[in-house]
């Protein structure tokens, strides 16, 4: 075992070496941090400076949107303004965030003089607050000092308190109000209308001197301000009025169901904005931009940046051709009113479409309310009729694609009975041995009930039982709404309607209304979109109202083009070139055959194309919800010239007449509006 060696030195550790060293470690590591901070401080104060300046100047920019700006002009398809806009001027206000209420109650008595301004709508709440805001010293010795202790245990709010001082002001003490405390109030109260701090409008179309003064004295009248506003106008009054649609104002803002949807789109709570059609519709285009303003301080402001009006749009519409239908209507209404037969009928309507790009050149309905003509537009594209025989082009195109009828087949047009059902026949009974064309020309049903017997997969009988086949059903309902019919026309507006589609076919009998036009209904705008089908050859159009977009320009001009609509095509008819020109064969015989049923509704000069229609339809004469009373509907839809079309029409006149009646005359308003529309279109277009 080796030895410990207890008697050999202790080693001795050098602490001051230990500490030199630690001390340079510490020394090096501050001396990299101090870098790094000294990099920093370079880069934030020798580089970056001028993105903090930038920074620090967005941090501490108040940037304020002026009102509304203009919206942009409406023209028609040949440039005529119809809708512009009026300069307003206006008196506005912008509550500052530290503004006392002792001093907005001084601007009330100092500015109120000076404004015509009627307190008759001055609540008696409103009163209150204003009598409370200026007597507040007054209105707290109301409250008592258990009822102050009540807010420090949290059983009543400070805003509890204020009401109680409300309540507590008396009549009497509102009775010491003279005519300048009231107008005082009033403005008071228009200040403190709406959100706290949003620009509020205290008066709309100032006069000139109320105007001048608020301007004169804007410095000194906190908040205040004067602005022009505008409003739309009509250079052609109320021609097409109602499909154009309206404007919010700045009171009324953003109309509540869709604020949310504005609001994310940037939009400010008293933002202008289209409400409904046109106006609507291309509110994107004609929403002018807001200008823009810095605080320079607590009430004055700098542009920084100037409003813009909206872009214009161009329509599809000639206002000269959409004034003389509106005229043609109104005339014709009040004329027929005048004639026997005629008590229920009260309206008619007209679309005139070009059958090339599906363009509405001008599209009017008129209805008699009391002594008055109104207008009634909106209902071509919401309400349905019932269409009668307008529609056997494409019943008949049905017949041609399935192999039920063969090109030029005759048939006996003889009163049909099937089991279960009463006969129905053609309007004039037992036509004879016709064919297609004059089943056509003739308006025949019978025809039609044959064919559609056949689609059904039966041959007609005397008597025969009428199978349900849902297939034959939904054969004629998808050539219907291959032309539009029952579905939506997608015309550029908001809403349509598409009529009634029965949907659920349970009885077998109502293949023949349906193959007559008698089962389902549409609109008068599907009725037109049908037939400017037929007038091109076979492609469903969009019809549509905005034909152009232009930017907006500093004067009356229009300017560069932002958007040119084109045609679009929905789809084209499913069948063979041969069976639509044979419908039109038909169509063309209906206007010029010896005995077709459309002689008369077009000069001959025009050499025109159509088809007639009148159906059966039922009302409710006595407002029970209950329908009591069968009327006679007549329509009518053409394109011209035949052989090359520049335009289609269609035209209905619900419950022209009654079959109840005491004489089984029947009025021939159709007839007259149609032949007056066609006469004044090509002189307008072909002078």
């Amino acid at each position: 075992m080796k030895k410990l060696n207890l008697n050999r030195p202790e080693k001795k550790i050098n602490y001051n070496r230990i500490i030199s060293k630690r001390f340079l470690v510490f020394f090096v590591v501050l001396l990299i941090m101090f870098g790094v901070l000294g990099i920093k401080l370079y880069t934030v104060m020798i580089i970056d400076s001028e993105d903090y300046k930038k920074s620090l100047k967005e941090l501490s920019y108040t940037k304020v949107e002026g009102t509304s700006a203009p919206r942009g002009r409406i023209y028609d398809r040949n440039h005529k303004i119809i809708v512009d806009n009026k300069a307003i001027q206006s008196i506005t206000y912008k509550k500052d965030k530290d503004i006392s209420t002792s001093r907005m109650i001084e601007l009330a008595y100092t500015v109120s003089p000076h404004l015509e301004l009627s307190y008759s709508s001055l609540t008696d709440r409103s009163k209150r607050e204003f009598y409370l805001a200026k007597y507040p010293d007054v209105c707290a010795k109301k409250i008592t000092k258990k009822e102050k202790e009540k807010v420090k245990t949290g059983e009543l709010s400070t805003n509890d308190l204020e009401e109680l001082k409300i309540d507590r002001i008396t009549d009497s003490e509102l009775a010491t109000f003279t005519d300048a405390d009231l107008k005082a109030a009033y403005l008071y109260y228009l200040m403190n209308k709406g959100y706290t701090y949003d620009e509020k409008i205290i008066k709309e179309e100032a006069t000139d001197a109320e105007y001048a003064y608020i301007a004169e004295h804007n410095g000194e009248l906190d908040g205040f301000n004067t602005v022009l506003d505008w409003e739309r106008v009509y250079p052609y009054g109320d021609t097409f009025r109602s499909v154009l649609g309206t404007v919010s104002t700045t009171t009324q803002g953003l109309p509540a169901e869709e604020k949310n949807e504005y609001l994310s789109k940037g939009y400010a709570l008293n933002d202008r904005v289209g409400l409904s059609y046109i106006e609507k519709q291309y509110e994107e285009y004609l929403r002018g931009e807001k200008a823009e303003y810095q605080v320079v301080n607590s009430h004055e402001l700098k542009l920084t940046k100037e409003g813009k009006r909206g872009n214009d749009i161009v329509l599809s519409i000639d206002i000269e051709l959409q004034q003389e239908v509106e005229r043609i209507l109104t005339e014709q209404i009040l004329k027929t009113k005048s004639e026997p037969n005629t008590e229920y009928y009260d309206h008619s309507s007209v679309v005139i479409q070009d059958p090339e790009t599906g363009e509405i050149l001008a599209m009017a309905s008129k209805r008699l309310a009391g002594d008055n003509v109104v207008d009634n537009t909106t209902s071509v594209f919401m309400l349905p009729i019932t269409p009668g025989s307008v529609v056997k082009g494409a019943s008949m195109l049905v017949a041609y694609n399935t192999g039920a009828v063969k090109i030029g087949e005759y048939m006996v047009d003889e009163c049909v009975k099937v089991a279960g059902a009463p006969e129905k026949c053609s309007s004039v009974n037992n036509l004879g041995t016709i064919n297609d064309i004059t089943a056509l020309a003739k308006s025949s049903n019978v025809y039609q009930f044959k064919a559609a017997i056949r689609v059904n997969g039966q041959e007609y009988s005397r008597g025969m039982k009428l199978n349900f086949n849902q297939k034959a059903f939904d054969t004629y309902r998808n050539m219907y709404h291959s032309f539009g019919l029952g579905v939506a026309t997608e015309i550029d507006l908001p809403s349509e309607g598409i009529g009634y589609d029965a949907k659920e076919d349970t009885n077998s009998g109502n293949l023949l209304d349906f193959v007559m036009g008698q089962y389902e209904s549409y609109t008068p705008l599907q009725l037109s979109q049908y037939v400017t089908t037929i007038a091109n050859g076979g492609s469903r159009l969009v019809p549509h109202l905005l034909k152009e977009v232009h930017k907006s320009t500093e004067d009356s001009s229009l300017g560069e083009t932002m958007l040119t609509v084109e045609k679009k095509v929905l789809n084209t008819i499913d069948t063979k070139p041969e069976y639509m020109a044979r419908v039109k064969e038909g169509f063309y015989a209906v206007m010029h055959s010896a005995s077709g049923y459309g002689r008369g509704y077009i000069d001959d000069k025009w050499d025109a194309a159509g088809k007639t229609g009148t159906s059966q339809s039922f009302i409710d004469t006595d407002g029970n919800g209950i329908i009591d009373t069968e009327t006679i509907t007549s329509s009518f839809v053409g394109y011209a010239p035949a052989n090359d079309p520049v335009m289609t029409i269609m035209v209905t006149s619900p419950n022209s007449s009654h079959p109840n009646s005491n004489t089984d005359y029947a009025s021939l308003v159709t007839l007259h509006i149609t032949k007056e529309v066609t006469n004044k279109f090509f002189e307008l277009y072909y002078r």
